[in-house]
């Protein structure tokens, strides 16, 4: 018995999933999330929605004749800061993907 699922019920689902995921996009991207480099010297701060919005950075960790350092730095710095956000984001958004219910629609 092939079982056809509700296309009105199917759309009411879609339409709640797609306001789920726009809230938990909202409120994701309201947050921040830090990443430090260099014990501390250099620290980056992105929101989640992956936009660098501040870098603070040691005066103890500028060299004038390392110059190259301090960007290693303020490059690890950012990453570890994206990398929080990412996590952060699939485990806000992830579950969300996979709420639809297809009534057997793919199987």
């Amino acid at each position: 018995m092939n079982r056809q699922p509700d296309m009105r019920q199917l759309m009411k689902q879609a339409q709640k999933m797609q306001q789920e995921m726009a809230d938990a996009q909202a409120k994701l991207a309201e947050q921040t999330f830090d990443g430090t480099s260099g014990g501390g010297m250099v620290k980056a701060t992105v929101t989640g929605a992956q936009e660098l919005v501040e870098i603070e950075i040691s005066p103890d960790v500028v060299d004038p004749d390392d110059v190259e350092m301090l960007e290693d730095l303020v490059v690890a710095a950012v990453r570890s800061a994206m990398e929080a956000s990412a996590a952060a984001a699939n485990e806000s958004l992830g579950g969300l993907a996979g709420g639809l219910d297809m009534g057997g629609l793919l199987g």
